[in-house]
């Protein structure tokens, strides 16, 4: 690939948020972050998902099918994603969404 004036910004903007989530309170924001977006996303999801009904399975299958493939990259170590910060943040998000959802399910009481 050429090394255009668009794939070096790109590159030095990676470089610069990558130096800069090495703080470890920076950090911890990320992924304070991240499951808190993970939270509210599982409670919209469920919110839609209750509003129309013929849409429960199919949420609930990409719910399941995406949490697995999060704790497959994560603990599998191929892409060592457990040490970057997407993937300890990725696997916060998992957690939020997996957290609103025993917390809906005990709220309605099923």
């Amino acid at each position: 690939m050429q090394n255009t004036r668009l794939n070096s910004l790109i590159a030095t903007l990676g470089r610069q948020v990558s130096q800069e989530l090495v703080n470890p309170w920076r950090r911890l924001a990320v992924l304070l972050i991240a499951l808190l977006f993970g939270i509210y996303l599982g409670i919209a999801l469920s919110a839609i998902a209750g509003q129309l009904a013929y849409w429960d399975v199919t949420v609930a299958a990409l719910i399941l099918l995406g949490g697995e493939v999060i704790s497959w990259l994560f603990h599998g170590n191929r892409l060592n994603f457990r040490r970057s910060i997407a993937g300890e943040a990725l696997y916060a998000l998992r957690i939020g969404v997996t957290y609103s959802l025993f917390l809906i399910a005990f709220m309605l009481g099923s």
